[in-house]
């Protein structure tokens, strides 16, 4: 499409937008008495407006039955669990049987490394991203020590080349190859939470099981953002969690996919709990573990249908827009904003921004590396309600995301630094 770099142009991109309506189904924070600019869907996505009413009928619930809400009544908590498996199958590319909502995202890598990584003599190495998120370097760090195994000499860390910013493929790949003799497991991140690039998972996933290794995804930044594929990828597992894009609300429940070859694996190490028992007899109470065939044979305690809710409030929101039209929306949002972004550097005697983001690998989250005023731009978006956020040494980090933002927005965004750069 060929954009226009004027303020009307946003408003018929707005007019023109199928979805515009649903940004009307949040919750958009005030600023100065206006709706904010919120660009961290990437950090905390928005409240739906249902996600009240939805969290209310199960405070009613428990008010009304007690205990007795997981067997009584129109919607029975014991069942509530699947109402989540549909939305984030059609989202994450799995069958419904291969996704458990439980716990959040570190726990559940945690539960996944005691199956998936089952170090044996000297086929015990971990590639993972360098630079993954802090909680994931934390996982590493102390389930490889929990096996008697220095972290430094087990985890093989996957970097940027010298004076580039994102991970080549290839590198990711020849990585794999060169250590396939020792290698054990593969956990790599759907997009990196820094520079927001997306990775080729369906080429990691084929190179880690060629080289004899476990592959799986942390997809704290790409479940909710970008397409997926998990079970045709063939990925052995893969996490995430469901309050970023999936707008589930503060500190809401993870979920994991777990492959259907590896259901009914007597072999497979995992830590039980009761929920994960075989739902049928589970309330008999006996002695001896006995998983659900599916997936959820990896839950451990009772969920909280609470959290189960809120998590719901936004998923029926997924499922009305759609999936495949969100996703057409955020590349025509996106590109919008890069758009924008190249006149702002065009517009300047010398460039004033880098998109550390790639162009074609990415979700909703661009990463600039400013090069003028970035600490003064950051301060001044945030005081007029664009809100941002900033990352160390001098990145701006925003993700305009379909189901609430307007292109509007973006425009706003852009003729804050603009006017910015050109002051004296």
């Amino acid at each position: 499409m060929n954009f226009e770099a004027h303020r009307d142009f946003s408003v018929k991109l707005d007019n023109d937008d199928p979805l515009r309506s649903f940004r009307d189904q949040f919750i958009i924070p005030h600023h100065n008495g206006k709706d904010q600019v919120y660009f961290l869907g990437n950090s905390l996505g928005l409240q739906p407006k249902t996600a009240r009413t939805y969290i209310d009928t199960v405070l009613g619930q428990w008010s009304d039955y007690g205990v007795e809400a997981f067997f009584l009544g129109d919607d029975p908590w014991l069942n509530y669990h699947d109402h989540l498996l549909n939305p984030l199958s059609k989202i994450t590319g799995s069958l419904p049987t291969e996704i458990t909502v439980m716990n959040q995202l570190t726990v559940n890598l945690h539960l996944m490394m005691v199956s998936f990584y089952r170090p044996d003599g000297k086929r015990n190495k971990i590639i993972c991203e360098a630079k993954a998120f802090p909680s994931d370097q934390y996982m590493f760090e102390t389930h490889v020590r929990h096996h008697g195994l220095d972290p430094d000499q087990t985890i093989i860390e996957v970097k940027p080349r010298e004076g580039e910013q994102i991970i080549r493929l290839e590198d990711i790949t020849a990585a794999i190859e060169a250590n396939k003799d020792e290698l054990a497991l593969v956990l790599w991140g759907g997009i990196n939470y820094y520079t927001g690039q997306l990775f080729d998972m369906q080429a990691i996933a084929a190179a880690a099981h060629k080289a004899g290794a476990k592959v799986g995804f942390d997809l704290a930044h790409a479940a909710g953002n970008v397409p997926l594929q998990l079970h045709n990828w063939d990925a052995d597992f893969a996490c995430w969690c469901n309050y970023k894009y999936l707008n589930g609300g503060p500190g809401a429940v993870g979920a994991a996919f777990i492959h259907e070859r590896y259901h009914k694996d007597p072999s497979l190490n995992r830590f039980a709990g009761w929920w994960g028992y075989e739902k049928n007899t589970r309330f008999k109470m006996e002695k001896g573990f006995v998983p659900s065939a599916t997936a959820e044979g990896w839950q451990l305690s009772t969920p909280s249908p609470i959290l189960y809710a809120s998590l719901r409030a936004s998923l029926e929101i997924f499922e009305t827009a759609g999936w495949e039209n969100l996703q057409d929306k955020k590349e025509k949002l996106n590109a919008w904003l890069w758009f924008l972004l190249d006149e702002l550097n065009r517009q300047q005697n010398a460039q004033v921004l880098e998109c550390i983001t790639p162009r074609q690998e990415k979700g909703c989250q661009v990463s600039l590396l400013m090069l003028q005023k970035g600490r003064e731009i950051f301060n001044e978006l945030t005081a007029k309600g664009i809100i941002t956020d900033w990352r160390e040494p001098n990145v701006i980090r925003l993700a305009p995301v379909p189901l609430y933002n307007s292109y509007e927005d973006v425009w706003h965004f852009y003729t804050t630094i603009r006017d910015i750069l050109i002051k004296p």
